[in-house]
């Protein structure tokens, strides 16, 4: 089976350290939230949902980052994720990680692989 992708949104978007944008996913037969970011350049795509109880992050709608523009960071329990590889560095949950999803970046445009 060949593997699709969907566009979630333009590149412009997602900003450096900046707001994510949120979209959903099908898995395991049902919706699901989830965001994508950009950090270091690349863009990293989660579920939206806390390794330590699921929840979802962002504070406000696509603000998963921390002041500093670093760290993700989950609103309710203040675990600190690193958003290159989701894994959780602060919090009730340090050594787990987010859930990742595959993202690429081309023709201006950010895609979901599914």
């Amino acid at each position: 089976m060949a593997t699709q992708a969907r566009v979630i949104c333009a590149s412009g978007e997602v900003t450096e350290g900046g707001k994510g944008v949120r979209f959903t996913v099908e898995r395991h037969g049902e919706p699901q939230a989830a965001f994508v970011i950009r950090y270091d350049g690349k863009t990293h795509a989660y579920l939206n949902r806390c390794a330590h109880v699921p929840v979802e992050l962002d504070w406000m709608e696509g603000e998963f980052f921390d002041y500093s523009g670093l760290h993700l960071v989950c609103s309710t329990h203040g675990a600190t994720y690193l958003p290159e590889t989701g894994h959780c560095i602060a919090g009730p949950c340090k050594g787990r990680r987010l859930v990742p999803l595959c993202v690429e970046e081309h023709e201006g445009r950010i895609w979901l692989k599914e």
